[in-house]
């Protein structure tokens, strides 16, 4: 790159100023006079020298546009020659078959008609080998070809080779004596290629990993009593094929720690935290723990914050006796300094509007600074799914009493197009096709479209979320959706819904909200068996029912998605007879617990239990409750309850009840294969048919139960199960299933 300055007049003149009569521009094609003028910074009619030339100089090269920049002068007119870079005419992406073409553009910075510079290309080209180092690439080669084209334009293409998949061939550790290899490999994310991990990416060489896995290792070993235990080096050499890494973990374990005494050093008011012994998970005698004192840590400042002080501060202070290997274990408490946010700065969102995150912040600018509630905000965001990661911190404000709070989040993907096929039990064999945006035009609206054909169910439904509506903490929404299901097996007919319904929902507190919604569908009972029981026979044909409902639900459990801690409570009650031709009352009530014993081990019990009861006329059969199958394993869907013996129809009953227990475990085999198995027994009863007669049996509350194991799938296509269950309690004419499966895919 070439740019001076050329004055006829000595170096004396050159320091004096020179008064501007006309400036005269040459030689630009694309960039317009006036831009040349601005970055110039001097005008007609301007007294310049030789500083204020050569700033104008450097500012016009230090756009980009110019290849070469001259500035002259004849008289007193200021000559300014321009040659302009190259513009880009197109950007291609060749040789690329791992990574698509859309995500590589998302990482280069050129696009058509950018300015072309050889520096902005090798900084595109650094970005590029990023993302393929980060996929497991880098044996990657990228070579940039330009194109030259008319009117000053270029082509540029990214000539990619792309290489095989490094992936990591071996791990191993180094001054490990208290765990072994096996052991400690299942501790870290980063795991050996195996052939079964064709769709994980955790077999692929990632630094970022390393230094998680350096962390996770940390944390393993404190939680096990090795207080001083260090990672000396992690280091991941390459093969000199370049096809694989090694990767070495050298560790200094140091010894095993038990806990002497544990002391509190309170600077608060004991009588705040009467229950402080309860929150503590360290006791005398037992083996150190870090992870425990940490819970227990976030345990007291959970109870302080609750109880107005959210300035607290908690330090854990070890006293090591190194002769004995045990540690006098401090927690010391003490009144921080009040703190109040400042700013909040939220970063990374680039599709997502900033509103939609605020919104589900427990806190906003000027509000005192709470531990608890910056936990909580960071659940939240993470709950919505809209983010791969979400990193909530702090950084000191402009003074002492002030924090800013930076939330940094980054995208994923929130459109969902879901194609499916399998089996299941209940529907048969099945196809499923699903659109949804969970986070529609950024602004965390919800829209679903579906549609479900199966050999013994039909379904179509569409439907759209708005999760603040009016910009206040309530939701609402609209379903509609049409619905054709075969009950010939269990009841002999076909049952027909069309439908709408609308809803809204608020939250009373973080983990209690309440759904109210409306509803109104067309039913019809049609394909009526000609040996049928006659109770169905009657019921034949079309109704409407139009109901008002509320849903009401606590939710305390870790994850919504695959829980193992926690709570769930929900009631659900509707009324029918607002217009249409159906009068009743429903109720309904379902509960999980979950209890974490152990890593991937969890024990869960889930209840549910329902009435309905018609005003003035019974209540029809596609009304009615109907207990097997899932909630009930080792009967089939409508295996128990009223039946008719003449004919075997399920009739359906409008009391029931279910309960199960399960022990949730890992069955040994790699983490990374997603199996772990079940023991379960599930209990239940349905009775209180209004069809009487004496071909009725079954219309009792009867206790039924079964038991048996399962084995479940995490597969990257969707979850597929297999139960095996044997009843233990059952009536003659229950209708029984041994083996059970359920199997879907995406892709």
């Amino acid at each position: 790159m070439l740019f001076f300055v050329c004055l006829p007049f000595s170096a004396q003149a050159q320091s004096s100023s020179m008064y501007v009569e006309d400036i005269i521009i040459s030689g630009n094609q694309r960039i317009e006079n006036s831009t040349i003028l601005t970055y110039l910074g001097i005008s007609e009619g301007d007294m310049a020298d030789g500083e204020s030339i050569n700033r104008g100089l450097k500012k016009l090269y230090e756009t980009g546009f110019f290849a070469d920049v001259r500035i002259t002068t004849d008289g007193d007119d200021l000559m300014v020659t321009v040659i302009e870079n190259p513009s880009i005419n197109r950007v291609a992406y060749e040789g690329n078959d791992a990574i698509d073409d859309e995500d590589l553009e998302a990482e280069t910075t050129l696009r058509s008609r950018s300015t072309f510079t050889r520096t902005a290309v090798q900084r595109d080209v650094e970005r590029l080998l990023n993302v393929y180092r980060r996929n497991g690439y880098y044996s990657a080669t990228i070579e940039p070809q330009i194109i030259q084209r008319e009117q000053n334009r270029v082509d540029l293409a990214f000539d990619i080779t792309e290489g095989e998949k490094t992936s990591i061939r071996n791990i191993s550790f180094i001054g490990n004596e208290a765990f072994s290899t096996a052991d400690l490999s299942r501790v870290i994310s980063s795991t050996e290629y195996a052939w079964y991990k064709l769709l994980s990416s955790d077999d692929n060489y990632d630094p970022d990993r390393l230094e998680y896995d350096k962390e996770l290792l940390r944390r393993f070993y404190r939680a096990e009593g090795y207080a001083d235990f260090n990672v000396t080096s992690a280091f991941a050499e390459l093969t000199p094929q370049r096809d694989a890494f090694l990767l070495t973990f050298t560790l200094d374990e140091g010894d095993r720690y038990t806990l002497n005494k544990v002391d509190v050093e309170n600077d608060l008011d004991r009588d705040l935290i009467p229950n402080l012994d309860e929150l503590l998970l360290t006791k005398a005698g037992d083996r150190y723990d870090a992870s425990a004192v940490e819970n227990s840590i976030d345990a007291i400042i959970e109870e302080l914050g609750d109880k107005g002080y959210a300035f607290v501060e908690i330090e854990p202070s070890l006293e090591r006796d190194t002769q004995a290997d045990t540690i006098d274990l401090t927690y010391v408490i003490k009144q921080g300094p009040r703190v109040y946010v400042e700013r909040i700065d939220i970063i990374g969102n680039i599709s997502t509007l900033d509103e939609v995150v605020r919104r589900e912040l427990r806190f906003v600018e000027g509000d005192a600074y709470s531990t608890t509630k910056l936990r909580r905000s960071e659940q939240r965001l993470k709950n919505l799914g809209f983010f791969e990661t979400v990193n909530v911190t702090t950084d000191p404000g402009s003074t002492p009493d002030r924090t800013i709070i930076t939330v940094d989040v980054k995208e994923q993907s929130t459109g969902e197009i879901s194609l499916g096929a399998g089996y299941s039990s209940t529907d048969g064999a099945l196809a499923d096709v699903g659109i949804t945006e969970r986070n529609l035009l950024g602004r965390g609206q919800t829209l679903r479209f579906r549609v479900l054909a199966a050999a013994r169910r039909q379904q179509f439904d569409i439907g759209f979320t708005e999760p603040y509506l009016f910009n206040r903490e309530l939701s609402g929404g609209v379903d509609l959706y049409k619905i054709t299901q075969d009950f010939r097996t269990e009841a002999s007919f076909e049952r027909a819904a069309l439908g709408g319904k609308l809803r809204a929902g608020y939250s009373f507190s973080e983990y209690l909200t309440q759904q109210l919604y409306y509803s109104i569908e067309q039913n019809e009972i049609s394909d009526v068996d000609p040996f049928a029981s006659r109770f169905i026979k009657d019921q034949e044909g079309e109704n409407i029912t139009s109901l008002v409902g509320h849903t009401l639900t606590y939710d305390r459990r870790d994850n919504r998605f695959a829980p193992t801690d926690g709570l769930l409570l929900r009631l659900t009650q509707d009324v029918a007879g607002v217009g249409g031709d159906d009068h009743f009352l429903r109720n309904e009530v379902q509960s999980e617990y979950y209890i974490p014993l152990a890593k991937q081990w969890t024990l869960a019990f889930a209840g549910s239990a329902g009435h309905i009861f018609g005003f003035g006329e019974d209540v029809r059969i596609n009304q009615r409750f109907f207990v097997g199958g899932r909630e009930l394993r080792g009967f089939e869907d409508a295996g128990i309850g009223p039946r008719d013996d003449t004919t075997d129809d399920s009739l359906g009953g409008n009391v029931y009840y279910t309960a199960s227990s399960e022990l949730q475990f890992p069955l040994g085999l790699p983490d990374d294969l997603g199996f772990t198995g079940a023991l379960f027994i599930d209990t239940g009863s349905l009775w209180d048919s209004e069809d009487s007669g004496p071909e009725v049996v079954g219309n009792d509350h009867l206790l039924r139960a079964s038991a048996g194991v399962g084995v479940t799938w995490a597969s990257p296509f969707g979850p597929i199960r297999i139960d095996l269950a044997k009843p233990f309690l059952s009536e003659d004419y229950d209708i029984e299933e041994t083996f059970r499966f359920s199997f879907g895919t995406r892709f």
